[in-house]
C-alpha cells in the first residue's frame, strides 16, 4: 500500500452521525472482489436519485468538495458489519483521510491495513472544523502522521495532536500492509527455511 506521511488537501464535511458500512458501500453492490469501479459505490443512496442522476444537495456532489481528499465525519462513523470494502471504497473514490469523534472499530482497524488514515478528534473539534468547512468551501486541512497533527482550516491554522497506535503507525508510514509486513521478513523467514531443512533433513527425502 502506499505510505502516509503528511496530507495537505481540500476537506469536505459530512454532519450525519452513525454512517454505517452499508451506506458507505450498499451490499447489493459488493460481490467479485474488485476495486476497480468502487469510488463509484461509495456512499452511493446518499449521491444518487434512483435514475442515476447526482443528488445536488449531497455534499460530495458540490464543488470543490467533490475533490476532496480528507472527509470530516462525525460520531461513529463506519460502524456496522465488517466489510472492508467501505474503506477500499472511500480510498478508490480519492479520499486518503477521515477525521471523526468515533469509528467502527473494524472499520478503524481495516483502514489501516489498506492506507487510509481514521483519526480520532473530540466531538467539539469536529464540529468546529465541520463549521469552517461549510463556511469556506476549498479550504484545506494538513494532516502529519509523523507527528500525529491536524491543523485545522480556521485562520488561526489551529494545530490538534490525535492518539494513534504504535504499530499502526509504523505500517502507515512505511506503507506496510500485511502482505508487506510478511516480505520485510523475508531474509528470517529463507534463513528458518535453510536451517529447518538442515535440522530435519529427513523430511525432505
Amino acid at each position: 500500500m502506499d505510505a502516509f506521511t503528511r496530507l495537505t488537501g481540500i476537506a469536505a464535511p459530512m454532519d450525519q452521525i452513525n454512517v454505517d458500512t452499508d451506506q458507505l458501500t450498499p451490499a447489493r453492490f459488493i460481490g467479485g472482489g474488485q476495486r476497480a469501479g468502487m469510488g463509484d459505490m461509495l456512499l452511493h443512496d446518499h449521491r444518487f436519485n434512483e435514475d442515476g442522476s447526482e443528488k445536488a444537495d449531497f455534499i460530495l456532489n458540490q464543488e470543490p468538495f467533490r475533490h476532496a481528499k480528507i472527509l470530516v465525519a462525525d460520531t461513529n462513523f463506519g460502524c456496522g458489519s465488517s466489510r472492508e470494502s467501505a474503506v477500499t471504497a472511500l480510498y478508490a473514490y480519492g479520499f486518503r483521510s477521515v477525521i471523526a469523534p468515533s469509528f467502527g472499530d473494524i472499520f478503524h482497524s481495516n483502514a489501516a491495513k489498506n492506507g487510509l488514515l481514521a483519526v480520532r478528534l473530540d466531538a467539539p473539534t469536529c464540529a468546529s472544523i465541520r463549521a469552517a468547512l461549510h463556511a469556506s468551501p476549498g479550504a484545506e486541512i494538513t494532516i502529519d502522521l509523523e507527528s500525529q497533527t491536524v491543523t485545522d482550516p480556521g485562520k488561526s491554522k489551529r494545530i490538534h495532536r490525535f492518539e494513534f497506535d504504535p504499530f499502526q503507525k509504523h505500517c502507515m508510514l512505511n506503507g506496510l500492509d500485511d502482505i508487506g509486513l510478511t516480505l520485510a521478513l523475508d531474509d528470517e523467514i529463507k534463513a528458518y527455511e535453510a536451517r529447518h531443512r538442515q535440522e530435519m533433513s529427513w523430511l525432505y527425502r
